[in-house]
């Protein structure tokens, strides 16, 4: 016998089993027919056929009635979009979709009206979802990045628009090669894609180095995730990018203090060993000269003698270096030790440079050792005379704020450049010329206000000259004494 094609599900089977909820009403907005998905969203039953919709609190408070209610005056269709409704029997919040259609045509459009009710609910979340990821994409104080499955940007936020300095609206459409540093090797890169594009990793992480707009480097960890669609392809990558700056200049100052510690170690056993060679040394430097058969070689023996002295300023800069001591603390008037300082540098120095000391009104207390405090202001003024090179003002104030205190030496001379600046204050480093400088002066001076709880600052401009701020914990006047 011939088969005969399946007969389409019947009008009733659909009116079942459709997952919206379909409702009639008549005129008066009374239920006449609910299917089961329109009974599960109202917590109804067939015993509510016959009263009326508009009446049902959760309408009444959705504000679902007067919509519903105007449209069966005017007999139009009307589409109602994304309404907060609460389920009558499960409580739970859900958002609807409702379509008013009018029943009848011509005389009779006005007898009633069908209504749809999509629940959207679903998608409204997923929607939510979706803004507060943008938002925290926006927010995020790390740099963040988009891009399509071929790496070219399509978004990125605001943070790394700050941290590398260029415009959204110029990096859309780039490759993020644009802030890439040739400090990062290529097999970085190489190993980066092979994880991104295996199937079984997705995910990337690594310190990289890139680069801003006006050259600087930025080290940071790069978190790179591939996303993927249903069918598992590709369809972007998204990139978290946490600069590392502070946390490597953390890393070179504990690596710098451990081989301060060590030098200081080193620095006191050698220091000693060489003061008795030394004082051989003068002593017949000093014996040749008495007996030097002609000034020749009494013009040698004074060589000699120079250059160790030279030799011993720098074991008494060495063993200076080594000494750890805590501070004898005491309580220490800032403003009487500036003025010292100055004092003593005053007539020590050429005659065409200006010692300008500008104190701020009254004492001001400090807790500290005044002697090594005294060490670390001769110190700077010295090095600051000596930048200027005979010609120049040092200009030296002295104030407080909060509860720190501070002293300011600005000098007129070249300046510091900037590959020196960031080694100042490592032991043995000096731009002076041989026998001038031993490298230990400001690195002294660190470990002195490092010890006293402060902290040394430098300000430096080619050719505008430098100012080193010195600031130091304000003395308790309830804790005053040694």
């Amino acid at each position: 016998m011939p088969s005969h094609p399946p007969s389409p599900p019947a009008l009733e089977e659909i009116f079942e089993h459709v997952p919206v909820g379909i409702v009639t009403v008549d005129a008066e907005g009374l239920l006449t027919t609910m299917n089961p998905a329109a009974r599960a969203i109202f917590g109804a039953t067939d015993r509510m056929l016959g009263t009326s919709l508009l009446t049902l609190p959760t309408m009444q408070s959705s504000g679902l009635d007067r919509h519903i209610q105007a449209a069966l005056r005017s007999g139009t269709t009307v589409h109602l979009n994304s309404f907060q409704y609460t389920s009558f029997s499960s409580g739970r919040s859900l958002v609807l979709d409702v379509d008013v259609l009018p029943l009848g045509h011509g005389a009779e459009r006005h007898r009633g009206a069908l209504l749809i009710f999509n629940d959207t609910t679903a998608r409204a979340q997923e929607v939510e979802r979706a803004r507060l990821f943008y938002q925290s994409f926006l927010h995020s104080h790390e740099a963040m990045e988009v891009t399509d499955r071929n790496g070219v940007l399509v978004d990125v936020n605001p943070a790394f628009e700050r941290t590398y300095g260029f415009p959204r609206a110029e990096l859309i459409g780039q490759k993020p090669r644009v802030v890439r540093s040739n400090k990062t090797p290529t097999e970085v890169y190489r190993g980066m894609w092979l994880a991104l594009l295996d199937p079984s990793v997705g995910r990337w992480s690594g310190e990289i180095v890139n680069t801003d707009r006006a050259g600087k480097d930025h080290p940071v960890l790069l978190t790179i995730t591939a996303l993927r669609n249903e069918l598992g392809e590709i369809t972007h990558f998204i990139g978290v990018a946490t600069d590392l700056s502070e946390q490597k200049e953390f890393e070179r100052q504990v690596a710098r203090a451990d081989r301060l510690a060590s030098l200081g170690q080193l620095s006191a056993g050698v220091a000693h060993e060489l003061n008795t060679p030394l004082a051989n040394i003068m002593l017949m430097a000093e014996s040749l000269h008495r007996k030097a058969p002609n000034p020749w070689v009494a013009g040698r023996a004074d060589a000699i003698t120079a250059q160790v002295e030279a030799a011993a300023r720098i074991v008494g800069g060495l063993l200076d270096f080594s000494r750890h001591h805590p501070p004898e603390v005491g309580q220490v008037d800032l403003v009487a030790a500036v003025t010292e300082a100055v004092d003593f540098a005053r007539g020590k120095q050429s005659p065409d440079i200006e010692i300008r000391n500008e104190p701020g009104r009254g004492s001001l207390l400090i807790r500290g050792d005044r002697v090594q405090l005294l060490q670390v202001f001769i110190n700077i003024i010295n090095n600051a005379c000596d930048a200027m090179e005979g010609r120049g003002t040092l200009t030296i104030r002295t104030g407080s704020d909060d509860r720190a205190a501070w002293v300011s030496l600005t000098d007129t001379g070249p300046g510091i450049p900037p590959d020196v600046l960031p080694h100042i204050f490592e032991p043995f480093f000096t731009t002076k010329t041989d026998g001038k400088g031993t490298g230990l002066g400001l690195a002294i001076v660190h470990g002195i206000v490092r010890a006293h709880g402060g902290s040394v600052g430098v300000e430096t401009a080619i050719g505008r000259g430098s100012t080193f701020t010195i600031r130091l914990p304000v003395s308790d006047p309830a804790a005053a004494g040694p």
